[in-house]
């Protein structure tokens, strides 16, 4: 095997191996409703499944044509110690945008 070959085998295996950890995450999709949610439902939590268990509230979500109530839920932290910062509607041009929740560090 000559030396050019042996220098673009090593260049492909050192890209490969570069760009193999690469993730690359989808951005989530913008929900926009044209009307203001209603009001939120009061949910009473069911006991909790266990000591590591948030509840995660329930939400309106936009659906075609209209919200529809999805109710909360038990759910654990991926990182012990993480709280859940609820997901709300927001206004902005002309309608509302739904900001997801997520997970973060107290």
């Amino acid at each position: 095997m000559g030396a050019d070959t042996k220098r673009r085998m090593l260049l492909v295996g050192l890209v490969s191996g570069l760009l193999g950890g690469c993730v690359v995450a989808e951005p989530a999709p913008i929900v926009t409703a044209p009307p203001p949610p209603p009001a939120v439902q009061v949910e009473v939590a069911p006991p909790s499944p266990g000591p590591a268990y948030v509840w995660v509230a329930g939400h309106w979500a936009w659906r075609r044509r209209g919200y529809v109530w999805v109710p909360g839920y038990w759910a654990v932290p991926q990182t012990p110690g993480y709280v859940w910062a609820p997901g709300h509607w927001a206004p902005r041009g002309g309608g509302f945008v739904w900001i997801e929740g997520r997970w973060h560090a107290r």
